[in-house]
């Protein structure tokens, strides 16, 4: 219940309202959660990142730590398989890999649109945090996947069509004029 006035605050956002304004940025949801927590939980709130470190190392929240090591084995498992296609050498799977990581890695890479990939990947990612939400609705683990929920509906909202479409024409071009040269 420490963190009810601030739970209590945050507007529901859904993935499903893609072309609707999100009612709450990320830089606002950090404004506002820096009201009501301790010096220690702001430095980790500010750190939140899709991109989990190198060296997996406690954060101090179980949820985060659950997240970041499930995180960073999919990025591992993705940069196996991606080498494995290009026949280069890669690096050992690390030993949390489990076998839904594996599989969710291997459908993704097989897609033949990187826009349907990234779009299962996300759905994944949600489904992810939905399944390791902390049992107490008001605790600091809840505000952390608030933030890391936030971040994933921003950043898969940066994914249009007609961008990427102009982007691979811009980037093939000047491949074309350069002869493969990059």
């Amino acid at each position: 219940m420490a963190y009810y006035y601030l739970v209590s605050q945050l507007p529901n956002i859904s993935s499903a309202e893609s072309k609707t304004a999100l009612p709450l940025t990320g830089e606002s949801f950090r404004e506002l959660a820096s009201r009501f927590i301790s010096e220690d939980e702001k430095v980790i709130l500010n750190g939140l990142s899709l991109v989990p470190p190198q060296e997996l190392t406690s954060t101090g929240s179980v949820f985060l730590d659950t997240w970041y090591e499930k995180e960073r084995n999919l990025r591992c498992v993705l940069a196996q398989i991606r080498a494995q296609k290009l026949k280069k050498d890669s690096i050992p799977l690390p030993s949390g890999c489990t076998a839904d990581i594996v599989n969710v890695a291997r459908t993704a890479v097989g897609m033949d649109s990187p826009l349907s990939a990234e779009q299962f990947l996300y759905e994944y990612r949600l489904r992810l945090i939905d399944d390791n939400y902390p049992m107490d609705n008001f605790s600091i683990d809840a505000v952390y996947a608030y933030g890391l929920r936030l971040m994933l509906i921003e950043r898969m909202r940066k994914f249009e069509v007609e961008n990427g479409k102009t982007s691979y024409h811009k980037i093939y071009d000047n491949i074309l004029e350069n002869n493969g040269d990059i």
